[in-house]
């Protein structure tokens, strides 16, 4: 009864099939908690395209540069941003492409952006329902541009997805919100967008408790001729320096309010 009242899973987190008395699925919740393990990703979709953005924490100096990215194209129209578990993501990366070529091959054009997400949450989803198998500890956004416009959804361990205008996975993920939901997507442009992605990042961004990273962007839109693409060097610059400008000017602020 204790437990059942303080919402552990003793007992009833044993296999990802296994209900408790109040109708949770343990497992699940805690493959949410490991696609919250990473750096933050943000999504934004403008009137003409998408952009992403990841904060991917730099594990140890002797990295190469550009490795262990978080963001890969999938199809020439889309991509997907990934937290949590990067080789987990990786597998949902490959089952996008072969989605994406499969629908190619048979349909001759394009997987529309609603059609890849509803395929690649069926994907995860599967992955709920078996006790031989555990569910993907990674959450995913997918960006793209088809013929009705930019779409961006995101996909949740449990398979759930939903469409966003701007949406925010990782571990900083509720204040990334909280910022996102202050801006007007219908008057932002994605180079703008980029930007505010940049800021937004290098807002939460932890220096204490992380040390460094890397600011990954990308975006499909008008500029890209509607393919996913890195974003060009010198845009990536500009934004990893209006990121840095923006936390310095609230350090700033911050400062002065604690001498009043």
């Amino acid at each position: 009864a204790a437990d059942r009242m303080t919402g552990i899973g003793t007992g009833y987190d044993l296999y990802p099939t296994t209900f408790s008395p109040e109708g949770r699925l343990f497992q699940i919740e805690y493959a949410g908690k490991a696609a919250d393990t990473s750096g933050t990703a943000i999504g934004i979709k403008v009137s003409d395209g998408v952009v992403l953005g990841v904060e991917k924490l730099v594990r140890s100096k002797m990295l190469v540069k550009g490795s262990d990215k978080r963001i890969f194209t999938v199809a020439p129209h889309a991509g997907i941003a990934l937290t949590g578990l990067l080789a987990d993501g990786r597998q949902i990366v490959n089952t996008c492409r072969e989605e994406a070529q499969r629908y190619k091959k048979f349909y001759g054009q394009p997987i529309p952006g609603k059609m890849l997400n509803q395929r690649i949450s069926n994907f995860i989803q599967y992955f709920t329902l078996h006790d031989s198998v555990r569910p993907f500890g990674t959450s995913v956004i997918i960006a793209a541009c088809d013929k009705t416009g930019p779409t961006l959804h995101m996909v949740e361990p449990s398979g759930i997805s939903y469409g966003y205008y701007a949406v925010a996975i990782g571990q900083g993920k509720q204040v990334a919100k909280t910022e996102l939901e202050n801006l007007n997507f219908e008057e932002l442009t994605a180079r703008e967008a980029v930007i505010e992605i940049a800021k937004i990042i290098y807002k939460i961004h932890d220096d204490v408790k992380d040390k460094d990273f890397e600011l990954e962007l990308s975006w499909v839109c008008a500029e890209s001729n509607n393919k996913h693409q890195r974003v060009p060097e010198d845009l990536l610059a500009q934004a990893n320096e209006a990121g840095k400008a923006s936390r310095e000017a609230d350090q700033f602020g911050s400062d002065e309010e604690m001498e009043i």
